[in-house]
């Protein structure tokens, strides 16, 4: 496999980052996931828009598009298959074991995973630890991402594939690395960027091809929608047919699915939307 690092293709076994990189030493660093399919990354200007936002959010420099688009098409071309996850890591780079930052300038990294496609529903699980909607890196894709990690390892113990946050305030908010959507008497409703939620790509695209609402939800919702689905990169929409202990027979339902056709007839139609 290759990855691009320092502004040219390496081989992933060989490549380095430095010890004192400060997305290493204290997660000073923001991130993009895109599906790539067939080589061809999906909605790319909206994640290097939304890189940008998440780098300014942190001070850093805003990461050059063109350069990064460079990187991203070598290490699509140098590692063919027909779905993948490419990772944009953008980080403050070297610098000092404390919280300042250095002065060698940011670290770009670009990387291709293989992916296979979702199954139609999952299994997800709330959790007793919060986001919080007023923090300093509310709405940033950083890479400070210990208590997603530590919140999907409950998921995957109790059998599922997502773990579900409310906020301070008790409200639905997001998954780990997803969004959440309710069907309620035909209507799908998800939680405002308010809420302390991510703003996903695939959220603001699902809310604009299927009408749905941006609705303040609690987080006991769950017991009640008729339907529930999740989206993201490389979910798409997914639906859920288990909320903790609550069944959802038959998921993906009628709402759902038709969201999830909707989704992939347009995505196919344009791949940068």
């Amino acid at each position: 496999m290759k990855l691009w690092l320092d502004g040219r293709l390496q081989d992933s076994e060989s490549a380095r980052v430095s010890v004192f990189d400060h997305g290493l030493t204290v997660g000073d660093g923001v991130f993009e996931t895109a599906k790539a399919v067939d080589g061809r990354p999906f909605a790319l200007t909206r994640h290097l828009d939304r890189l940008s936002r998440s780098a300014l959010g942190l001070g850093l420099p805003e990461p050059d598009h063109d350069e990064v688009r460079r990187a991203c098409a070598a290490v699509l071309e140098a590692n063919p298959m027909p779905l993948g996850r490419l990772r944009i890591t953008y980080t403050g780079g070297h610098g000092p074991l404390g919280s300042d930052r250095g002065e060698h300038g940011p670290t770009l990294v670009v990387a291709l995973g293989e992916a296979t496609r979702r199954p139609d529903s999952t299994a997800v699980i709330t959790v007793p630890w919060t986001r919080n909607e007023r923090g300093t890196l509310t709405g940033l894709k950083t890479t400070s991402y210990a208590e997603n990690v530590v919140a999907l390892a409950r998921a995957r113990e109790q059998g599922a594939s997502e773990a579900l946050f409310a906020n301070t305030v008790g409200q639905l908010c997001e998954g780990t690395g997803s969004n959440v959507f309710v069907v309620l008497d035909g209507e799908i409703h998800t939680p405002p960027v308010a809420s302390g939620c991510l703003a996903g790509i695939t959220r603001a695209l699902t809310v604009e091809w299927t009408g749905a609402r941006e609705t303040d939800l609690p987080l006991d919702v769950l017991e009640r929608a008729d339907e529930i689905f999740l989206t993201s990169s490389l979910r798409d929409v997914q639906g859920v047919h288990r909320a903790d202990g609550r069944e959802l027979p038959g998921a993906p339902g009628p709402v759902t699915a038709k969201a999830m056709r909707i989704f992939d007839e347009r995505a196919g139609d344009d791949l940068d939307p």
